[in-house]
């Protein structure tokens, strides 16, 4: 179907194309009943803005963009139920990518939304992310950039995070308070922050509570995967027959070692404790149902938007921008999978 331009619906009626964009926009100084004789025209002939043109004016797209590891992990897709909760309230289109934890491909994501002139970029770094070049270049493109859950210490920007080694310290601290004596952790990749800070909280519970620490009950993984839960808790057990607990980094690897712990014919949560991260939707529907972490998403994604757009408003005043990280809060949910019996 054609797209109608104000030129046309100004020649149908006989006034000039100034007088119509005018009524349209709802300028005062247009006689009411010509204004109405026009908005009447404009829906009779289907009339559409021509978006291009009003953000060439605006210098505004209205578009943003955001970059996930995963869209299908839990955690991720309620991020950005809260984004676009916010965006749309203010107009926004949200182009969402993901970058398959991958550092390449997060870099030509990067590449695209600068070209595609988005308003802003919300970011949650790729585990393989080690160099931070790709982010230099979108503030040097002037482009507000706000950084969540996995950041880089090093980009001087807007982010939204969790103190993740404190809320690790509660989940081990969990563990330790129901009488496990001997932890285990599933760590996530050295790369990103908040496997560090995980490990870090892991490790200081271990500590402040007299109990040893020993590097062979910690585990790397790398892909964060079900399968690798499943694995790492086999060989843990194998290794370690006597492991009465174990944290791990997020919840569907708990899910996986849960599974493997079960195969064993071994107890959870009397034989073997074990709390998750993130509070995932099957934590509660899995038997025994998963202790865990409850990382706030759909907040975290509300928030980054938050910041976002206060930065657009800045920028576009020529305000000076003054960085700042907003902390949220997280909760320990306590299920099955660490209440043991009493004997």
């Amino acid at each position: 179907m054609k797209q109608i331009t104000l030129k046309e619906i100004a020649a149908s009626l006989n006034v000039s194309v100034t007088t119509v964009s005018k009524a349209l926009k709802g300028y005062k100084d247009v006689n009411e009943e010509t204004k109405k004789l026009i908005i009447q025209k404009a829906k009779e002939l289907n009339y559409k803005p021509n978006i291009f043109a009003v953000n060439l004016r605006t210098k505004e797209s209205k578009t943003i963009g955001i970059i996930i590891p995963e869209v299908v992990h839990h955690f991720f897709s309620s991020v950005i139920k809260g984004v676009i909760a916010q965006a749309e309230k203010k107009g926004y289109l949200v182009i969402i990518l993901q970058s398959n934890e991958s550092k390449e491909l997060e870099k030509k994501q990067v590449e695209l939304l600068i070209n595609k002139r988005v308003d802003g970029i919300l970011v949650s770094l790729a585990n393989e992310t080690n160099s931070y070049e790709h982010f230099y270049e979108i503030l040097q493109n002037e482009i507000p950039l706000v950084m969540f859950d996995k950041i880089a210490k090093l980009v001087k920007c807007n982010k939204v995070i969790i103190n993740d080694q404190k809320a690790a310290y509660n989940a081990t601290k969990h563990l330790i308070d129901v009488g496990c004596k001997k932890i285990a952790h599933f760590r996530g990749p050295h790369l990103p922050q908040n496997s560090i800070d995980r490990f870090l909280g892991y490790k200081k519970a271990i500590d402040d509570h007299y109990l040893t620490y020993n590097s062979k009950l910690v585990y790397l993984l790398e892909k964060m995967t079900f399968k690798e839960g499943e694995y790492f808790a086999r060989k843990l057990i194998n290794e370690h027959p006597d492991v009465d607990g174990i944290f791990v980094n997020t919840d569907l690897v708990a899910v996986g070692a849960i599974k493997a712990i079960n195969d064993l014919d071994f107890n959870v949560p009397n034989d073997i404790a074990v709390i998750g991260f993130s509070n995932w939707f099957m934590s509660a529907v899995i038997s025994p149902s998963l202790s865990t972490i409850n990382q706030p998403g759909f907040e975290m994604g509300k928030q980054a938007f938050k910041l976002l757009f206060k930065e657009i408003k800045l920028k576009k005043k020529g305000e000076e921008i003054k960085p700042k990280t907003i902390e949220l809060g997280t909760d320990l949910i306590i299920r099955e999978s660490t209440q043991k019996s009493v004997s």
